[in-house]
């Protein structure tokens, strides 16, 4: 039997996949990042963050479900993001 992924889609809910996520996220705070962010493994060893651990298909649904980039594992796309937000709050 295939391995089944459970992934976020844009409208945010919870969905089966048989293909796994590329990105991670914390549906807590909202905020998405590669599976390899040290961050976040730092806070999962800890046994930190599990409970809210989400997972996307690719960064445009992150985005879509509403959730923005992480500072540490994605710095440029967190950049564009923030610049995004103060041009919007002028």
């Amino acid at each position: 039997m295939d391995k089944k992924y459970k992934l976020i889609n844009a409208s945010g809910e919870t969905y089966e996949s048989f293909v796994p996520g590329e990105l991670g996220g914390n549906k807590k705070l909202k905020i998405y990042g590669r599976l390899d962010c040290p961050s976040a493994n730092r806070w999962i060893k800890k046994g930190y963050y599990i409970d809210n651990r989400v997972f996307f298909l690719d960064e445009e649904t992150a985005i879509e479900a509403g959730y923005r980039p992480c500072a540490i594992c994605m710095p440029e796309e967190y950049q564009n993001w923030q610049a995004k937000v103060r041009k919007r709050t002028k």
